[in-house]
């Protein structure tokens, strides 16, 4: 139960979402009215993707104002508590990338294309342009997320072929190629959390013993560096790369307990010690 917590807690997390989202079309509680696009929780609360109100601006509709309000509380939250957590709490995508990277383990599968982490940005922009240029929200008819979301909640229709062509992506062409380098959703929510709050932290890098289990099962291996290996360069043990999805993968997995969540405040090597062992001595 204690190397997967978080593992636990993220899939309650996603499914107990999903679920408010069906009890309405299946059972008839209306908790939730929507998609994670833009819903009502109970009948009260408005929540809209910041993502989709960015592109809805630029095919120059002007949104209502319940929209507005929507995505400026679901972005206050994430800029909070970190932009991908909405990868890696919330996306139902996620699940299916997750399954896609431990088939590719059991299957042995080591080599795979290279695709660059910043094309993630370049297909973002190009979401963005493909808006202004039509005047609708012509990626929401293909993005994956949407569309396994919709599926369902209304229905999987033809998102099942967007989802499988995600999965053997990832499973076949390079391991976790669309959460880790094509994902606009991510690379929008990296944006919006890139100075969030909460943070992972490797406060007790010091008893590291190169395992390197924290690396082996990061979807983004690259942000572990600077923390647990930058004292000697002076870098801190914060976490603080945007691309990091707080999904508590590396605090799971690590035997030493050199990870916890903490936040970006303090983010000195003396400092961050001297807080875990108080933390210990407590």
């Amino acid at each position: 139960m204690k190397t997967g917590k978080y593992l636990l807690l993220r899939r309650a997390s996603q499914l107990g979402i999903l679920a408010l989202f069906l009890l309405g079309p299946l059972a008839g509680i209306w908790i939730v009215k929507g998609t994670l696009t833009f819903s009502y929780t109970l009948d009260t609360l408005p929540l809209a993707d910041p993502y989709v109100l960015a592109q809805s601006l630029l095919t120059l509709h002007v949104p209502e104002q319940k929209m507005l309000l929507g995505a400026a509380i679901v972005a206050a939250f994430y800029l909070l508590v970190g932009g991908r957590v909405y990868c890696s709490w919330v996306c139902p995508m996620n699940m299916v990338t997750d399954a896609a990277a431990w088939l590719r383990q059991r299957l042995g599968l080591r080599m795979g294309s290279a695709m660059p982490r910043s094309l993630r940005y370049w297909i973002l922009a190009m979401t963005l342009v493909l808006a202004l240029a039509t005047g609708t929200l012509a990626w929401e008819l293909v993005n994956p997320v949407s569309m396994l979301h919709r599926g369902l909640v209304f229905g999987m229709g033809a998102a099942w072929a967007i989802v499988a062509a995600v999965f053997l992506l990832d499973v076949f062409v390079s391991p976790r190629a669309w959460c880790g380098h094509a994902c606009p959703v991510g690379a929008f929510y990296s944006l919006i959390g890139r100075f969030s709050l909460v943070r992972v932290a490797a406060v007790r890098r010091a008893q590291c013993n190169d395992c390197m289990d924290c690396y082996a099962v990061c979807p983004e291996p690259q942000v572990i560096t600077p923390a647990l290996k930058g004292e000697a360069k002076g870098a801190g043990p914060v976490i603080l790369s945007p691309a990091c999805t707080n999904c508590a993968r590396c605090i799971d997995v690590c035997t030493r307990d050199v990870f916890e969540f903490g936040t970006r405040f303090g983010n000195t090597p003396g400092e961050t010690i001297r807080l875990a062992e108080a933390k210990e001595l407590q």
